[in-house]
Formats: C-alpha cells, structure tokens, sequence
C-alpha cells in the first residue's frame, strides 16, 4: 500500500534583518544629532584636566576650582569640535561599522556640510575662550591639541604608530594643560605616568577594535588591518608596566607636603586599577575607554579610592 502520509512542512525561514539605510534628512532631529555628536559621554575623559591640580592639593582654592571648571569646559568643546570633523571626513568608514554606522553623521541626521560647521565654530570658540579667559601656556597647549587632533584627523592616522602618538598626545596633553592654566610645576614622573598611562588606554582600545572587526578591519579603519594583535598586546602591556613603575617612583618621591604614607599607600589601588582594565583590553572588550571606567564597579571602587586616599596624603591628614 502506498505511504500517502504527507512530507513534513519546511520550517519557515527566519525574517531577514532589515538592511541598514541613511535616514532622511529631518530638521527636527538635528539639534538632538548635533548633541549626540559632540559625544557628551566621551567628556569624562577631560576629567583629566583637574589631575595636574589634584595632585598639586591645590583643588580647594577656590581661583584654582575655577580656572580647571573653565579649562574643563573649553577641552569639552574643542574634543567635541574634533570628533565633528572625525567623523564628517570617515563617513563612508562608519557605514561599514557595526557600532560606529549609527553615529549621527554617518546616519545621515547631522549633514555633512553641518557638521564641518559645528567643527569650526566649537574650535574658534574654544581658542578663543582660552585666549580670553586663561594665559598664553594654556591658549597655546589648547592651540597644539587642536592642530595635532586636525592633522591626525587630515592624514596621519594612516600613519602606522604615529597614530597612536597622536591620540596619546591628546591624553597628555588633557592632562597637563589643568597645571599650566594654574601656574602649577608638573613632576617629571607626573608627566611619565600620565603618558605612558594615555598610551595603555589607547594600545588597548586599538587591540579590542582589531579583535572586534576581525578580517573587516580595514572596512572600518584602513590603518588598523597594518596591525597585529600581537603588536597592540606588546603596546598596552608595556606601556602599562611603565606607567605602573613610574606613578611607584612618584608616590614614593620625598616630598614636604601632605602624608608621605598615605600617598605611598596609594599604589595599590592604582596598580589594581591598571589590572582591572587590562582584563576587559585582554579580552578585547576596552574599544569605548569610557563604557569600562563608568560601568564597571570594581575599576569605580578603585578609582574613588585612590581619590579619597590622595586627597588625604595631600591635605597631611
């Protein structure tokens, strides 16, 4: 007898995800896109301005509050003006990202003409502002940020390691230019730990991006298929190992001011800190610096710690 029990229905076939587009242009939008841009979470690394001072112990005059408030603010726009002309100049780089296609310029909400516009004026307004409101060593180190972020964002990060110099630089530079706008001495060692701290960060994001993209790296960042994996993971752990060093031999630097124990004791969520952040750079998941640093709550509990522990070593308590 013929089998006449019928063959089993295919199962349907998964939806297709909708394919990415450019969204129409809406005025409305803007001002929210404009925003977004300027990228107001990425800020909390200009915390780094109040570092010269608050190693100083000198946050609790009030002149000196003022002057990193306004410093603070005036790297605010000109970090903001930067990533204006970033990310308007690797439009078409950012539509082949995952992540970075959503930015509102490469989603089409912010017009590319708009967001040059917004690059200028946040830049002269935040020249302008150290011109008027701080002294010529401040104007000037804000003056160098901006035509170093210009020329890196022209060219030369297709520039292999000069790269990495550059994005480092922005970091060293955020973190002296709170001491020059208050006429406070920079340690050597400061200066050393801050660098070779900014370098970790930056070899570590560089490393999760290439773990991330894969073989679609040069997609997203031409420059970023010349590197190795191996190569980025001997940048962030080196320059980690300096940095480490380098902040031991500043905290352990006689010094007249403030608890000489407290401050030594301060190498330990330090170098803590460090380690904490290298799991996320070792498994690749440290590509947005600033989702690790206020997301996870232990690098939190370390860093309020050496904060309450410095600020102690530095009032003498």
């Amino acid at each position: 007898m013929a089998d006449t029990t019928a063959p089993p229905a295919p199962a349907p076939a998964p939806a297709a995800e909708a394919p990415w587009s450019i969204r129409p242009f809406s005025l409305p939008a803007l001002p929210g896109g404009l925003i977004r841009n300027a990228r107001p979470r990425q800020w909390v690394k200009n915390v780094l301005v109040v570092a010269a001072p608050g190693a100083a112990g000198m946050l609790t005059h009030a002149a000196v509050l003022r002057q990193t408030a306004i410093v603070f603010a005036l790297f605010c726009a000109a970090a903001s003006a930067i990533y204006f002309l970033n990310d308007a100049m690797d439009v078409a780089a950012d539509r082949a990202h995952p992540q970075k296609r959503d930015r509102p310029i490469a989603a089409g909400i912010v017009p590319i003409p708009v967001a040059y516009l917004a690059a200028a004026v946040l830049a002269c307004g935040a020249l302008t502002g150290a011109v008027l409101l701080c002294n010529t060593a401040t104007a000037t180190a804000l003056g160098c940020y901006l035509a170093m972020q210009i020329l890196y964002c022209t060219g030369l990060k297709h520039v292999l390691v000069v790269d990495l110099a550059f994005v480092t630089s922005g970091f060293l530079l955020r973190a002296m230019i709170g001491g020059l706008a208050c006429d406070i001495r920079l340690s050597q060692w400061f200066l050393i730990t801050a660098g070779f701290g900014s370098l970790f960060m930056v070899g570590a994001k560089r490393y999760s991006e290439l773990v991330m993209m894969g073989d679609q790296a040069a997609e997203s960042r031409r420059l970023l298929a010349s590197y190795s994996l191996s190569y980025l993971r001997f940048v962030w752990q080196a320059s980690a190992a300096v940095a480490v060093l380098s902040y031991c031999l500043w905290a352990l630097e006689p010094s007249g001011d403030g608890h000489p124990a407290l401050r030594q004791i301060t190498i330990a969520p330090f170098v803590f800190a460090i380690l904490r952040y290298a799991v996320f750079a070792d498994r690749g998941t440290s590509g947005a610096p600033e989702d690790v640093l206020l997301k996870d709550r232990p690098l939190l509990v370390l860093g309020v710690s050496w904060v309450a522990l410095y600020g102690l070593a530095v009032v003498g308590l």
